[in-house]
């Protein structure tokens, strides 16, 4: 959990059956998140604080996303009290986590069915205020929205298209990623078979030891009328006429080139003519 508060860019009362509960828009780098601070929630429902707060942080799922965000008091007696402002929160998508891990048996009973009323219809609740703008859960409205009245079916449309519209920026997002995914195994797979795949872009087993012969030979001749060792030398020319960096990567279409290169090198070192060229 970190200890450094975050800071909201938006802040909701929303009112559900009567309790007010704030819920906060958070942005964590280029993410935006709702996040719901659980004191108010707990004080609703007549909970201990303490024992709840306890709750969550041995939860394995809960204390890996619990926060602490700085809430505004927007209640003048609350604000009147001061004290610190930041709060216990989880995301909005974790909360019916918490909301399911409380018994309804093990309250009050006066609060059992809020409790169970709140683990039904507060996660939807919330998460409207800030999709649909809506700041309240009233029987009323649902009642509204189960009439046949034009203002009622726009509003549903409206709803499906805007679900529709989700569902579909969902899929692109995953299209997109799938196509760059998509793109870069294509980089890759071109890439091996520019190296491997390719039989012939390098010269064969066979040429390679007809050019290492060929050196062998070169710098032993060398050898005889210096007394130095020069095969580093003579492969080191080799790779710098070709620009290669082993005489295995010489691209086969340059095979013959190097073998003229390097029986004309041979000729005028010993002074042979003709094919009197031991390669």
């Amino acid at each position: 959990m970190a200890d450094k508060a975050l800071v909201p860019i938006e802040q909701k009362e929303v009112l559900f059956y009567d309790d007010e509960i704030p819920a906060v828009l958070i942005q964590i780098d280029n993410e935006q998140d709702i996040y719901i601070p659980l004191r108010p929630i707990c004080d609703h429902l007549g909970l201990d604080w303490s024992a709840q707060t306890r709750r969550v942080r041995r939860d394995p799922i809960l204390s890996k996303y619990v926060r602490f965000v700085a809430i505004t008091a927007t209640n003048p007696e609350e604000a009147q009290k001061g004290g610190n402002p930041n709060m216990f929160c989880l995301p909005l998508d974790y909360l019916n986590g918490f909301l399911f891990g409380i018994s309804a048996n093990r309250v009050k009973e006066e609060l059992r069915d809020r409790v169970l009323l709140y683990q039904e219809r507060c996660y939807k609740v919330l998460y409207e205020a800030f999709q649909e703008g809506r700041l309240t859960a009233t029987t009323e409205f649902d009642e509204l929205l189960s009439s046949d009245t034009p203002a009622a079916q726009a509003y549903k449309m409206a709803q499906a298209i805007m679900q529709m519209a989700r569902q579909q920026l969902l899929l692109e997002s995953r299209l997109d990623a799938q196509g760059n995914q998509l793109i870069d195994h294509e980089q890759r797979l071109e890439e091996i078979e520019a190296t491997l795949g390719d039989t012939g872009r390098f010269v064969t087993p066979d040429q390679a030891m007809q050019i290492s012969q060929a050196i062998k030979t070169i710098a032993g001749e060398v050898q005889k009328r210096t007394g130095r060792n020069e095969y580093g030398k003579m492969y080191g020319q080799l790779y710098r006429e070709f620009g290669i960096t082993s005489y295995k990567q010489l691209p086969a279409s340059k095979f013959n080139d190097a073998m003229v290169w390097l029986t004309n090198m041979f000729r005028n070192i010993t002074g042979a003519t003709g094919d009197d060229v031991p390669f």
